[in-house]
This record gives structure tokens, C-alpha cells and sequence, in this order.
């Protein structure tokens, strides 16, 4: 049995001796907190008042000294949002997106910092969280809006107040907690594209101290186009996921204990990109629809899964002193055939498949009085990812592969504090800081094939040679501390400074390729010390200062202001390139180095105000967003050593996001109908630090639904549209043509690009869902 199964064996054993250790609680006092809770996790809005837990405590959304965006589960219903992804349409200086090929694996970048390549040994810089638990992998990170509380974002460094350290920012998605009495509810969706869903929840108390409940979902949707080589449908949706939880306590002054697991499967079929250049060995035109697409590569069969188990105890110890734990085991696994080219001929196809398992406990004691309130807490990971692919050159030579098994342990503990202390009524400085140990151990395995692909994904190739064979370890600390000052000159304003640092820590690029190792110290010999440096990559860290405003003004406007600066140090910029040797034989390797330094800073504007009905069941609300940023590299150094920075941008961070919306509800039929409608633009973004013809200019999309509560409160009705206008635009892509290194230009040839992998040539784009229309019935009790 390996350490992480063992310790998910433990987790079963906590969690059940945790079950069995409840006192019995009286009836009444489940019902008091759990009412409490749903008025604190729900983010109640009333009279423009939202209330988070962001802090580990139940504050106004205003009295937060965080840039913080906060979206409840009835909000995000009455929208229309399909998934995690949408809400970065309405959250500013926020990217999230599906990756390339899967329906399932995310993108996140926050004000500039984030991770675009799921493979491996690469830290991402967006933290994800589900019911408190960090995802430490893309990898099934795609939540599906269901069964949601709350969605939270916070941006700029976290890391003292709870989980996993992250540089860049988080998202934490939250489950319901269950009612004290039996409920039901269940809602079905059809749409364009034969978009049938269903989505049912139940649960029901086992006496006065044991409540029992479930989730599940079934999303379909066709897709968008069709793969004309294979015939399969692209870009269509198949998932079936379901959660289940028991809970015991929960009374006021009482302990609380949750059991939860769920499970994801995503059966969709491979997204296949769309060529924005002919084929240049076949001379394949561009297809018309930006949703279809040629490849042929079909195996392995493209499948996803995600499952988990937690264990959530919360215990007070007095009355100032709380403690929580949070015990959890996450593995997931994908299968994904990734035609690069999306050409029937095998001239770049990417058979692969990713494992990964983590275990992570995090322990956490809160502190509460009239002037002090903070946290203690100590977090460990135990994560085990593992990337395996071939990279399938046929029309080079008869069947060359190269193979890839990459490898990657992470251990990571840490201590963490975070105190804020009342200095006067008006006056609060808060202090916290972490101390992280990361380390991890590589393994980077890759072997060339000639006459067919590797026996791993049942190819007949034979082993030409073996060019990495590389086992290391490294550990990196750092400690990176957090201060706030905040001052409220009355009970509607909020003015606060903060500084925080982040740290990500370093590793290994598990694609590299150690025959490729530069001779650095020109001896005519590569030592061992030089093919570590060669896969090795340092930490990076962020150092961020932030000044902000958050107010009420009357009865009818909330807004915030922030302002921030964030200094990036050793930017690691992961790069998976095709290179020609001196024989004029092309390969491919992964290379990442810390080769930049960069500078951020700009601003974030949110806020609603109420148009009319302050006095009357009606109201006109608007909502909206604006991010500006301003995120320049001071320091580029490429493989010729030299400064770039100047032809560098930081990739997935447009200048401008900004976003309106506008809210009207009204009492109809003895119900309640609610219209909305929001206009959300994103200004120029690039794929890649260089820039490509995948680059996406400036667009704008609109969004509206009308929801109708009818009268008895059980049924809901509503439309939505997505995309209403039906823009194409582009989220990821592919590009291995040459460029100039300076301009960003293709090296063009007898008027041709030159593909640095393959004979045809691959700038392949992914592009955003276009236009889709649904209804939905809900019903519930």
C-alpha cells in the first residue's frame, strides 16, 4: 500500500472516530446555526449588504481588507452559469478557461500570474479550492455550476490564513451545507446543440443529530462541430458527477462534522483545434467553421475522472478558541488523444495520459475576542502527478516517437498565522505570515521510437535511443508575510493599505531532454550538475502593495476601489519547442528557466447600485467591473542570453476587463420574475509570451436570462442565452511555426511558414462556446 492510499485509509478512520466522538445536541440549536450559516455562506444580499467568510470569520464583504469578488449559488442559478469559467466574464484582471483537448482541465491566470501547461511538475498560480480542499492539479478543475453556496476570489497573494500558499490569487467553490429538514429539488435544462441536462439533490436528518444527502448531475450537449475525419461530434459534453455528504452537529457553541465524496466523469469526446493555415505538405485548406476540425488520432479513448474524499471537523474549545481540520484525498486521471495538427495524416499527434493523487491535512486553531481575532494553522501535501505522452513525427521519418514519462512527488508542510487587532473602534492592523518547506523528487524518462508509436499506447515502434534518464530533488522555504492596515472613518467606508509576499515553489520540466544539455562550462563534457541545472527550475515570488476603498454610499451604490503593485521575481516561464539539430532532424523539448522579471499594477472598480425600488417589491439594479492592468516584463533573457523583454508580453492578461450588468425584479402572478442581462469585454490578450497569430484582439459577449419564481415557492422557470450575439473568439492554441526571436514575426520561406515540428505546419486554435439558448425547470421542496 503507497503512503497517499495510507493515508486515505487514516482519513476513513478520522473521519469515523470524529463521527462517533459527537455529543448529542439538541434540535433546536442545529436549526439556530444552520440558519445562522445559510445567512453567512449565502452571501445574503440585503439592502446591499454581502457577508463572506473570506478571513475564516463572518464579516461584511466591505469590512474585508482583500480585493474580493463574491458570487452566491442563487445568483450564479439566476445567470445562467454553466461552469467555474463564467464568472471570470464579471471578475476583473481574472482569467479562466478550458485547456486545450478536454472539457475538464482549467486555465487560471489572476492579475498576470497563473500556469498555462497542465503537464507535470508545474505548480499552478491560481489556487483552487473545493469545500476547502486544494486542487493541486488543472487536471478535472473545470467545476460544473451545481449544488453550489458560494463561489469566492481573491486576488494577490494568499497563503496565512488557510490551505495551500498561492501566488497569483484563489477561487474557492463551496458546497450547500444540508437543511435539518427532508428537501428535494431538482432542475432539467434543454438547449441548443440538444443540450439536455438534469440536476437532482436530496436530503433527509437521521434523528436529531445525523443529517444524510446527495447530489448528482447529468450534463449532455452535442457539439459545436464535428471531427470529419472520425466523425465524432467536437466540442460536445458528456459528464456525470455526484456528491455525497453527511453531516452531524452544527448546534451554536456546538461542534460540527462533515463526511463528503464525490465523483466526476467526463466522457466527452477529444476537442479538436481548427488550423488557421493550410496544411503545408498536403495543402488541406482552412475549414469554414471554427468548430470542426480533421484529426485523426483516436486513441486512448478521451475519458476523464475526478474523485474525492474530506473530512471536515470543527470544535470549540471555549468560548474564544475554535479548532478545525480538514482532512482530504483527491486522485484524478485523463486519457486524452491530442491531434496537434488536426490532420488525418500522424504528422504531430499527442496520445497521453495524466495520474495524479494527492493527500493534504490542514489543522487550524481560531481565535475570537472583542478586539483580537486571527488564526494559527499548520497545512501538508502529499501529491504524486504523473504525465505520460508520445509525440508522433511519422511524416518525418517511418514512425519516429518520442516518448515522455515524467514523474513528480511533492511533500510540501507549513505554519501559517494571520491576527488582525482592533486598535480603536475605527483603526485595525492585521499580520500574518507563512512558512512553507516545499521538495520535490523527479523522475524524467524519454526514449525515441522508429516504425510506431511507443508500447504504452500500443504502439509497434522500436527504441532508436534514450535521451533522458534523470532522477532529482530539490527543497525550497521561504517565508512570506502579510500586513493590513485599515481605518473606517464611519460604519459605511473602508479605507485599507496591505503588503503581501507569495512564493511558488520550483521543480523540474518533466519534457526535458537531457542529450540536449548545453555544454555550460565549455569542457567538451556535460557533467551531472549541468543536466540539473538543465531541467531544474527556481521558486518564484511576488512582492505586492495594495490600497483600496470599499463604501456604501446610502442606501443605493456599493462599490470598491483597489490599487495595486506587484513586483515578479524569477518569472518561470515553461516552453514545450520544436528544434532542428545540425543534421537538419527535428525534435522536440520541453525547456523552462527563470528568465524573467516583471513588474504589475493596476486596478481593480466593482460595485452595484440600486436604480429604483429602495421602497417598493420592484428593483433596477446595476452591477459592473473594471480592470485595468499594466503588466510589463523589465527582464527577458532568451536561450541566446539575450534581454527580450521589450518583444515579451505576460501572457493571458488582457489590458482591459470590464463588465455591466443590469438586474429587474418584480412581483408577477404572485411570483417573482427576474430579468438580466450582462455586456462583458476583454481586451487584447496573447497565448504566449511571443507574439502569434493565436493572439486574441479585444471582444465583447452578452449574456441575459429571465427567471420566474411561481407562486408557493416549489417551481422556477427560466431562459437564458449565452453569447447571445455569437462571437468567435479564441481561449488556447498551439503554435509551432518558426518566428523571428525579437519580432514575434513567422520566418517565412518561398512565402511558406516553417514548421519547426512536423511537415505540415501546426497554428491551431481553441476558441471559446458560441452562442447557446436554454430552458430550465426547477422544482423544489
Amino acid at each position: 500500500m503507497n503512503r497517499i492510499a495510507y493515508r486515505s485509509v487514516l482519513l476513513a478512520g478520522i473521519a469515523g472516530t470524529a463521527l462517533l466522538a459527537q455529543p448529542a445536541f439538541a434540535q433546536d440549536s442545529v436549526q439556530e446555526v444552520i440558519e445562522e450559516t445559510d445567512a453567512a455562506e449565502a452571501m445574503a444580499q440585503q439592502d446591499g449588504e454581502i457577508v463572506v467568510t473570506a478571513r475564516r470569520r463572518v464579516e461584511r464583504l466591505q469590512d474585508v481588507p482583500i480585493s474580493l469578488t463574491a458570487y452566491s449559488g442563487d445568483q450564479l442559478e439566476r445567470e445562467g452559469a454553466i461552469d467555474i469559467t463564467d464568472i471570470a466574464d464579471t471578475t476583473p484582471n481574472v482569467t479562466l478557461e478550458v485547456s486545450r483537448g478536454t472539457n475538464s482541465t482549467l486555465t487560471a491566470f489572476i492579475r498576470g500570474v497563473g500556469q498555462q501547461d497542465p503537464v507535470a511538475g508545474f505548480e499552478q498560480g491560481v489556487g483552487i479550492y473545493l469545500d476547502d480542499v486544494y486542487l493541486n492539479r488543472p487536471q478535472g478543475a473545470v467545476l460544473d455550476i451545481y449544488d453550489v453556496e458560494r463561489i469566492e476570489v481573491l486576488r494577490g497573494p494568499q497563503g496565512t490564513l488557510y490551505g495551500r500558499n498561492t501566488i497569483g490569487g484563489a477561487v474557492k467553490y463551496v458546497t450547500r451545507r444540508l437543511p435539518t429538514d427532508t428537501s428535494f429539488s431538482a432542475k432539467g435544462v434543454v438547449g441548443t446543440y440538444g443540450q439536455t441536462d438534469l440536476v437532482a439533490k436530496a436530503s433527509t436528518p437521521l434523528g436529531d443529530l445525523v443529517r444524510v444527502g446527495v447530489g448528482a448531475a447529468r450534463l449532455h450537449r452535442n457539439g459545436f462541430g464535428e471531427n470529419l475525419t472520425t466523425g465524432q461530434e467536437n466540442y460536445d459534453k458528456d459528464i456525470f458527477a455526484v456528491r455525497a455528504s453527511l453531516e452531524a452537529g452544527g448546534g451554536v457553541d456546538e461542534p460540527f462534522f462533515r463526511l463528503s465524496g464525490d465523483y466526476t466523469e467526463d466522457n466527452s469526446n477529444p476537442r479538436g483545434g481548427h488550423r488557421l493555415i493550410p496544411g503545408l505538405a498536403s495543402g488541406a485548406p482552412v475549414l469554414d467553421n471554427v468548430f470542426d476540425t480533421r484529426g485523426g488520432l483516436v486513441d486512448p479513448e478521451q475519458q476523464v475522472t475526478a474523485k474525492g474524499v474530506s473530512a471536515y471537523l470543527e470544535w470549540p474549545l471555549g468560548e474564544m478558541l475554535t479548532f478545525k481540520s480538514i482532512s482530504a484525498w483527491r486522485a484524478d486521471d485523463s486519457a486524452t488523444p491530442i491531434d496537434f495538427d488536426t490532420l488525418p495524416a500522424v504528422d504531430l499527434d499527442v496520445p497521453a495520459l495524466y495520474a495524479n493523487e494527492q493527500f493534504s491535512q490542514e489543522f487550524q486553531l481560531g481565535f475570537s475576542s472583542s478586539r483580537l481575532n486571527g488564526v494559527l494553522g499548520a497545512y501538508f501535501l502529499d501529491a504524486d502527478a504523473e504525465t505520460v505522452f508520445d509525440v508522433r513525427l511519422f511524416t518525418l521519418f517511418n514512425g519516429l516517437t518520442a516518448l515522455t514519462q515524467g514523474e513528480v512527488e511533492t511533500n510540501s508542510w507549513a505554519l501559517f498565522g494571520d491576527f488582525t487587532y482592533d486598535l480603536t473602534d475605527r483603526i485595525s492592523v492585521s499580520l500574518g505570515g507563512r512558512y512553507t518547506n516545499d521538495q520535490r523528487n523527479s523522475r524524467v524518462f524519454r526514449e525515441t521510437y522508429l516504425g510506431g508509436g511507443s508500447p504504452i499506447f500500443g504502439g509497434a515502434g522500436i527504441v532508436f535511443a534514450t535521451t533522458s534518464d534523470f532522477e532529482g530533488s530539490r527543497t525550497d522555504k521561504d517565508f512570506t508575510p502579510r500586513a493590513s492596515i485599515s481605518f473606517k472613518p464611519n460604519d459605511d467606508h473602508h479605507l485599507y493599505a496591505s503588503y503581501a509576499e507569495g512564493f511558488k515553489g520550483g521543480g523540474f520540466d518533466p519534457r526535458g531532454q537531457t542529450t540536449a544539455t548545453p555544454d555550460f562550462n565549455n569542457d567538451g563534457s556535460v557533467t551531472p550538475d549541468e543536466v540539473y541545472d538543465f531541467l531544474a527550475f527556481d521558486p518564484e515570488t511576488v512582492k505586492s502593495y495594495e490600497i483600496g476603498w470599499k463604501g456604501s454610499l446610502g442606501d443605493r451604490v456599493n462599490a470598491s476601489l483597489a490599487l495595486f503593485n506587484a513586483d515578479y521575481e524569477d518569472v518561470q516561464i515553461p516552453g514545450s519547442v520544436g528544434v532542428t539539430d545540425v543534421n537538419g532532424n527535428q525534435n522536440f523539448i520541453g525547456i523552462t528557466t527563470n528568465a524573467a522579471k516583471a513588474r504589475i499594477r493596476g486596478l481593480e472598480f466593482e460595485g452595484v447600485a440600486r436604480l429604483l425600488g429602495t421602497a417598493s417589491p420592484s428593483r433596477l439594479d446595476f452591477g459592473w467591473s473594471l480592470g485595468l492592468l499594466d503588466a510589463e516584463y523589465l527582464r527577458y533573457i532568451d536561450n541566446r542570453g539575450i534581454d527580450v523583454s521589450d518583444s515579451r508580453k505576460v501572457q493571458n492578461t488582457p489590458e482591459v476587463t470590464a463588465s455591466g450588468s443590469l438586474t429587474y425584479g418584480t412581483p408577477m402572478g404572485g411570483g417573482y420574475l427576474t430579468a438580466n442581462t450582462t455586456v462583458s469585454y476583454r481586451g487584447d490578450s496573447q497565448q504566449f509570451e511571443l507574439a502569434s497569430p493565436l493572439d486574441q484582439e479585444g471582444f465583447a459577449l452578452v449574456d441575459a436570462g429571465l427567471t420566474w419564481e411561481l407562486p408557493g415557492d416549489h417551481w422556477t422557470i427560466g431562459a437564458y442565452a449565452k453569447n447571445l450575439f455569437d462571437k468567435e473568439y479564441i481561449v488556447a492554441g498551439y503554435n509551432f511555426l518558426a518566428q523571428d526571436p525579437d519580432s514575434g514575426e513567422l520566418v517565412m520561406v518561398g512565402g511558406r511558414p516553417v514548421p519547426t515540428l512536423g511537415t505540415e505546419g501546426t497554428l491551431t486554435a481553441y476558441y471559446g462556446n458560441p452562442r447557446q439558448l436554454f430552458l430550465s425547470v426547477g422544482y423544489r421542496f
